[in-house]
Order: C-alpha cells, then structure tokens, then sequence
C-alpha cells in the first residue's frame, strides 16, 4: 500500500527533468525497497516538507474558517492552540496525500487541555488489528486515540492524543508537530505494509 503510493509519486516526479526530490523518511524508504537509486533522488531541506501546503484555522464549535495562513504560522508554538482554545488548525500536503490522509487538523480537547490530531486514513477495515496494535505500542497513554471505520467514505477516522507521542513536548513549534505527526503516519503505513 505505502510502496504503491511511493512508487505511483516516483512515477509522476519521474516525467520531470532531474531527481526526484523526497524527504529524509521517503528516501530511506525508497532506498531500502530497491525503487530508486541514490543518485535518482534529491533532498530538500528538512523544514521544507509543509511549504506551499494549505492551512487554516477554523472556529472549533462551527467549522467556520477564520483566516487562512501562510507558511509563517508554522513557526508558531503549539501552545498557540492553548491561547485560542475555541480554534483548530487543519493543515492539507500532497505528502499527507502520499500516505492516505486526506488532512490533519490539530486541537486542545476542552476537558483534558491535550493536544489531540484528527484525520481520516485511507485504509481497508480489514487493517484494523494493525492499526490498533501500531497505536497501542507507539502511544503511551491509556485510551489515547479514538479509531472508527467511516464506511460512507470508505476511511479510518483517527484521533489520537499528541500529549502521549514519547517525541511530543509543548515547547515544539507547529511544523516540528506536523513533522512529528507526519512521521507517525508513515510508520504506521509501514508497519501494516510489512504485516
């Protein structure tokens, strides 16, 4: 499934002149599955990955848009959302499209003050048990995340608390929380590919 994706992105970048220009996490991936040689691949700057992305924050009660954002609020705080607890920040990335996400939107729940990521992944129901089993041995909390087959969309909807990520602290800025999240949702593909 994620090897599929990788190679249906290579195939698309492939038509352009030069490399093929994949992050740190991609090339390691692509490198170790024998789909591009070292020299086939460029890549960009680290902090580059969510340049250009769609991102806005939202009215949590109504889902009304209250302004779209440039690339600058990433370098916000997480606790901004601590700040502005009536606001989430959904984010849209051709490299969250990579892995089967649509979006991911990112909020302090009213009653806990954790900071949970909401999204929807594009795998079969029948992944289930690794999904679940992915969670319960990466998140250190009890109950962390919340995962329910939406039929209609054919999608899993995820939420999980950031708070329990071992790599999560308060002090990060919003794109080291994307990357972080970013890097959850890879290896959890990976983890139900290699299954």
């Amino acid at each position: 499934m994620l090897q599929k994706r990788i190679q249906q992105y290579i195939d698309e970048m492939k038509g352009s002149e030069g490399p093929v220009h994949l992050f740190k996490q991609e090339r390691d991936y692509v490198l170790n599955h024998g789909l591009l040689d070292a020299d086939e691949v460029a890549t960009p700057e680290a902090d580059s990955r969510f340049k250009g992305a769609y991102f806005e924050r939202c009215h949590k009660e109504t889902e009304e848009l209250i302004g779209e954002e440039t690339d600058d609020f990433l370098n916000q705080h997480i606790t901004y959302l601590k700040e502005h607890k009536n606001e989430f920040i959904y984010l849209e990335s051709k490299w969250f499209a990579l892995i089967g996400v649509d979006a991911v939107s990112v909020e302090v729940d009213d009653v806990f003050g954790t900071y949970d990521a909401m999204l929807g992944l594009k795998l079969q129901k029948k992944y289930r048990s690794q999904i679940e089993s992915y969670l319960d041995e990466s998140l250190e909390g009890e109950s962390s995340y919340d995962l329910l087959f939406n039929g209609e969309d054919g999608l899993w909807d995820l939420n999980f608390s950031l708070n329990d990520h071992g790599d999560f602290d308060e002090s990060q800025t919003m794109l080291t929380v994307y990357e972080l999240i970013y890097d959850f949702l890879f290896n959890l593909l990976q983890t139900v590919d290699e299954s």
